[in-house]
């Protein structure tokens, strides 16, 4: 399933692709943002896709991200996560995304706590 979405913030707006994979037996679920896996792990951190659900009316996908300790300007971050929730209205296009900050150098620049966040998407068309 593949959705264009549509972000909006301030003056910028971007536009991307949103591929969505459900799990199989043989397989964990995937999430892909312009065919970027999100399933990502290196010594900056690591992103977990947790689950991928696709019902006739809704998508949901949840997603969790951990970060180690750093430093910046001369400034020490301690470790941080970020929990993401993420709702697609399959009717609408319309997606809504709360994401809950912990810790880390995210929390210090955007706050501590979750946000939210709306875009719009279209499903792409099966060729």
């Amino acid at each position: 399933m593949v959705f264009t979405c549509e972000r909006t913030e301030k003056n910028y707006t971007e536009t991307y692709d949103l591929k969505l994979i459900p799990a199989s037996k043989n397989q964990k679920a995937k999430v892909f943002v312009d065919d970027r896996d999100l399933d990502q792990s290196d010594e900056f951190g690591r992103q977990i896709v947790k689950n991928v659900l696709i019902t006739e009316s809704t998508v949901l996908i949840s997603m969790e991200a951990h970060f180690p300790p750093e430093s910046f300007d001369g400034v020490q971050y301690g470790a941080g996560s970020v929990i993401t929730a993420i709702t697609i209205n399959r009717a609408t296009g319309q997606l809504r995304k709360a994401e809950t900050i912990k810790g880390g150098i995210l929390s210090a620049t955007l706050g501590e706590g979750t946000k939210t966040y709306q875009e719009q998407c279209t499903a792409a068309k099966k060729p």
